[in-house]
């Protein structure tokens, strides 16, 4: 399987995940969500994979969330009007982001992943 887990490298739960991934010799390719965010289509996939809704996408507890307004503004936008501001501002995004072929994980839980990878 080939895994993608787009992370923040100053992001303490993404390098958890990353650790757990190594501990576990779960091979991936890492990128920075930052400097390279994962387009529109990548984002639409991973929520149909994920099976979540368009708010899990977008990372709650970050600045770009807040001083987007987001919290007023994610009850009425439109999903490609979401999916356009998520794949142009990597921090926006909850993460990490895990896809593979017929997988994508949102977020990092030792229990989910575990069921999920292994």
């Amino acid at each position: 399987m080939a895994l993608t887990v787009y992370q923040y490298p100053k992001c303490s739960t993404c390098r958890k995940a990353l650790a757990w991934l190594k501990a576990h010799e779960i091979e991936y390719e890492a990128v920075d969500i930052v400097t390279h965010p994962p387009s529109r289509s990548v984002l639409a996939r991973v929520r149909e994979l994920a099976d979540v809704p368009m708010k899990k996408l977008f990372n709650v507890s970050g600045e770009s969330y807040r001083n987007g307004g987001w919290k007023e503004r994610i009850a009425t936008i439109r999903d490609d009007e979401a999916l356009a501001a998520l794949a142009a501002d990597g921090k926006l995004i909850k993460r990490p982001l895990v896809i593979a072929d017929d997988l994508a994980l949102v977020g990092f839980d030792a229990e989910t992943w575990a069921a999920a990878l292994q």
